[in-house]
């Protein structure tokens, strides 16, 4: 099986930690949709496995009407093996859902919602610029349920300047109140180059401290796991059967094809992303000339990606397929750097899997990174 990221470079507005590559003008939409289609086609040949996740992101998809949609949908299906059942994922933002699109968004077979909520309080939203507010998030998932969407994941943020521990048990509680299947939970990075990076290297904002971002995370593993959600991998976290298909495929190195500016495919030993420029890829694209870079993965590379995909999920590190994939050398280094933190209990190893313990992932990018070979 194999899966499919399209991606979507259009937003209404910019939030103030985002890094990803998308505009707030629509300039280019029509052109680029067109641009798309094309890539969709030229890729056809580059995997032979059925299609089993398709994954619309962004940006914000939602900003599609669904005519926009059901053409790249349809491109989709006319050129490449779809499996009869998919996990069909489309990423929207509360202020674009309303009963109409809901049903638009069945009728092209999207089964999953990604919603970026990221907070349940207005007053983190404004801090965010996000376009919609806390009446906006709730509703739409209460929406999305009443049109029939059961399998919902939702983006929250912690650690930010105005999230007191009390609002961020009560942003947790959501979780449960309104029955959310799945919950993707991110601590608030500073991206350079961001709205929010200038705000912090001016001093208009100070960064919650280590200790208070450790003491939200600690919250977040304890009120999910109450709700009844596994912590499948680091930063997400799901109900028995609603675990994310498509990104635990990311985690487990199975093969996908990337659509649109900036996005990334991954086949055989190769990693490919496309250029991050929405004007010189449709360019590109319709003049048939080079529109991504690409990489050979070597061996070295491809064991650190391992290590750092598998380490942060539930499936952990397989030894077995160490020592069936890499040199005696690499072994014998991950096996001498993980003894320490098996001694510490940082690490635990069961049968052949190691994985991190409650205690390591709270250290997880220091482990990782003593895991590396070098």
């Amino acid at each position: 099986m194999a899966g499919l990221y399209i991606h979507i470079p259009f937003c209404k507005q910019k939030c103030s930690y985002c890094d990803f590559h998308f505009s707030t003008s629509l300039k280019y939409k029509t052109d680029l949709i067109q641009a798309l289609l094309k890539e969709i086609e030229i890729k056809q040949d580059q995997i032979k496995e059925p299609i089993q996740t398709i994954y619309f992101g962004g940006g914000t998809p939602s900003i599609l009407h669904q005519k926009e949609l059901s053409s790249i949908v349809e491109r989709i299906y006319t050129n490449y093996k779809v499996a009869e059942v998919v996990e069909f994922t489309l990423e929207c933002n509360p202020d674009d859902i309303d009963s109409q699109k809901l049903k638009e968004l069945k009728s092209i077979g999207v089964n999953r919602l990604s919603m970026g909520v990221q907070s349940f309080f207005d007053d983190d939203l404004q801090f965010f610029n996000r376009a919609h507010n806390a009446n906006e998030a709730e509703r739409s998932i209460l929406k999305s349920q009443d049109e029939g969407f059961e399998n919902i994941t939702i983006d929250l943020i912690y650690g930010t300047p105005l999230l007191t521990d009390k609002k961020w048990k009560q942003n947790l509680e959501k979780i449960r109140d309104l029955n959310v299947s799945h919950l993707s939970a991110y601590t608030l990075t500073v991206e350079p180059k961001t709205a929010l990076h200038h705000q912090v290297k001016t001093g208009q904002i100070t960064p919650l401290s280590d200790e208070k971002v450790v003491r939200q995370l600690e919250m977040l593993i304890e009120q999910t796991k109450k709700y009844g959600l596994t912590q499948y991998e680091v930063s997400n976290f799901g109900k028995e059967g609603f675990y994310s298909l498509h990104n635990s495929n990311y985690w487990k190195g199975v093969e996908y094809l990337g659509f649109g500016p900036s996005a990334h495919s991954y086949i055989g030993e190769k990693r490919y992303w496309n250029i991050s420029n929405n004007a010189k890829y449709i360019d590109a694209i319709n003049a048939n000339t080079n529109y991504f870079e690409e990489e050979v993965i070597d061996e070295k590379t491809a064991y650190n990606e391992y290590v750092l995909t598998r380490l942060r999920t539930i499936w952990g590190v397989d030894l077995t397929h160490l020592k069936t994939n890499f040199r005696e050398e690499v072994n014998t280094h991950f096996e001498k750097e993980a003894a320490a933190y098996l001694k510490s209990a940082h690490l635990l190893q069961e049968k052949e899997v190691i994985t991190l313990t409650h205690k390591g992932l709270f250290i997880a990018d220091k482990i990782t990174s003593d895991l590396f070979f070098v």
